[in-house]
C-alpha cells in the first residue's frame, strides 16, 4: 500500500514525507502521541502558541534552510535574549559585555578579560578535563559559581565535575555588548507557531496518530518495503546492548490573568536549590499582546523510561553502547534510522533538517 512507513512525525519524518511525496513516494506516517509534529509540537492557549515541549528557537546560517523552512511559513524576527536569575539578581545571556557590567562595572573589553584572567591565574587548568574547569577557564569564578554551576547541575542531574568539557562549549561568549544569544545569520519563529510548518510539511501525506509502532512492528513493517525510524534505536533492537541513558524535562503549565509576567520569553534560574531552571511565557515568541498569559516551569528529571526522553548523556559508555547499535543499523538495507533519538545525538532543529535532506539526496539520488 505504500512506499515508505515513517515512524515519528517530528522534523526529520515530517521533512523525509514531504521530500519522497515530491518524488512521487506514498508515505504513511504512524506516531504514539495524540498530535503530529514531535518536539515542536504547539498548543493554542489564549490565543497563544504554546512550545509543549519547551523553547524551540529556529536559527541557522544555512541560507537553504532558512529559505526552506520559510516557503512553509513566515518567520517573525524574534531574537533569543535570555536572561539569567540569580538569588534576584539579573544578568544577561549569553555572557557579554553587559554581563560583565553587571557583575564587575567594567566597562571595557580589557577590563573584562582582567578580571577572568585574575580568577583563573592559580587554578593551573592547562587542559580542561569536565565541564567545571571548562567552564572556569572560559569565565572565571564568579560567573560559573552564579550562572554556570548551579543550573547546569540541575539540568544534568550530575555535579560538574563528572560532565564531559565538550557541553559547555556550546555556550557563547563575547566581548562585545550583545545579548543575541545566538549568533546566527538567520533567527525567528513561525508567525502562527510550529504546527504551520509540520502542517505544510505533511500535508498530502496519511497520518496515523496513537499508533505505536512496537505494539505490533510485524503488523507495521508489512505495510511498506522500506521504514524510515526516528525512535529510540536501542529500543529497535529490543535493548540487546543496554538501554542508553537520557535527560527529561517536566514542565508546570500555568495560564495568568495578567498581559505580561515576566518581560521576556526565558528567564534562566541558576540556583542550585530552585527546582526549575528556566520560566517560559511563551505570548513573547510572537509579541503577543494578549489579555491573558501562558507561563512553563521547565523542571529537568531523570530519564526512567515512562517518561520523554530528551536529552542524550553522550558520555563515553553511552557513546560506546550506541556504536554497537549503529554497527545494526549501517548493515539494515530497508532502515533508515534519523533524527535525535535513532542517531542518539543533540539535534537543534536547523541540523535536524538539514540531516534529512542530506538523507532524502543520498537515498534518492538526486536534489
Amino acid at each position: 500500500m505504500y512506499d515508505y512507513l515513517i515512524v515519528g512525525s517530528g522534523l526529520f519524518g515530517a521533512v523525509f514525507a514531504y521530500e519522497a511525496k515530491k518524488r512521487g513516494k506514498k508515505c504513511l506516517i504512524i506516531d504514539k502521541r495524540d498530535h503530529a509534529g514531535g518536539n515542536v509540537y504547539c498548543e493554542s492557549v489564549e490565543g497563544i502558541n504554546v512550545h509543549k515541549y519547551g523553547a524551540h528557537i529556529f536559527h541557522t546560517n544555512d541560507k537553504r534552510i532558512w529559505d526552506y523552512v520559510n516557503s512553509f511559513v513566515e518567520f517573525n524576527r524574534y531574537t533569543n535574549t535570555p536572561v539569567a536569575n540569580y538569588k534576584g539578581e539579573l544578568y544577561n545571556l549569553p555572557f557579554n559585555m553587559n554581563t560583565f557590567y553587571q557583575l564587575w562595572k567594567v566597562k571595557t573589553p580589557a577590563e573584562a578579560k582582567a578580571v577572568i584572567a585574575d580568577q583563573i591565574k592559580d587554578l593551573n587548568i592547562t587542559d580542561p578535563q569536565n565541564l567545571e574547569e571548562q567552564a572556569l577557564s572560559l569565565v572565571g569564578t564568579d560567573i560559573y559559581e552564579k550562572l554556570i554551576k548551579g543550573y547546569t547541575e540541575k539540568q544534568w542531574g550530575r555535579d560538574a565535575k563528572d560532565l564531559p568539557a565538550f557541553i559547555i562549549k556550546r555556550l557563547p561568549v563575547r566581548f562585545t555588548y550583545d545579548n543575541n544569544y545566538f549568533n546566527d545569520t538567520y533567527q525567528g519563529i513561525p508567525n502562527g507557531g510550529y504546527n504551520k510548518l509540520t502542517e505544510g510539511l505533511l500535508e498530502g501525506t496519511e497520518v496515523r496518530l496513537n499508533e505505536n509502532y512496537f505494539d505490533n512492528k510485524e503488523y507495521y513493517n508489512s505495510l511498506a518495503p522500506q521504514i524510515v525510524f526516528t525512535g529510540k534505536i536501542d529500543q529497535y533492537y529490543d535493548y540487546q546492548f543496554g538501554k542508553l541513558q537520557y535527560r527529561s524535562l517536566r514542565f508546570d503549565q500555568q495560564t495568568l490573568d495578567t498581559d505580561n509576567y515576566q518581560g521576556s520569553a526565558l528567564v534562566n534560574y541558576t540556583e542550585r536549590d530552585i527546582p526549575y531552571t528556566r520560566i517560559i511565557e511563551h505570548k513573547h515568541f510572537e509579541f503577543g499582546t494578549q489579555p491573558k498569559t501562558v507561563i512553563t516551569h521547565e523542571h529537568p528529571a531523570e530519564w526512567d523510561g515512562s517518561n520523554e526522553p530528551f536529552y542524550p548523556i553522550n558520555d563515553q559508555l553511552n557513546n560506546e553502547t550506541y556504536k554497537k547499535y549503529k554497527e545494526l543499523a549501517d548493515q539494515e538495507q530497508n532502515v533508515i534510522f534519523g533524527g535525535r533519538l535513532a542517531e542518539y545525538r543533540y539535534y537543534d532543529m536547523h541540523q535536524i533538517i538539514g540531516s534529512a535532506l542530506k538523507k532524502v539526496e543520498t537515498h534518492f539520488g538526486t536534489k
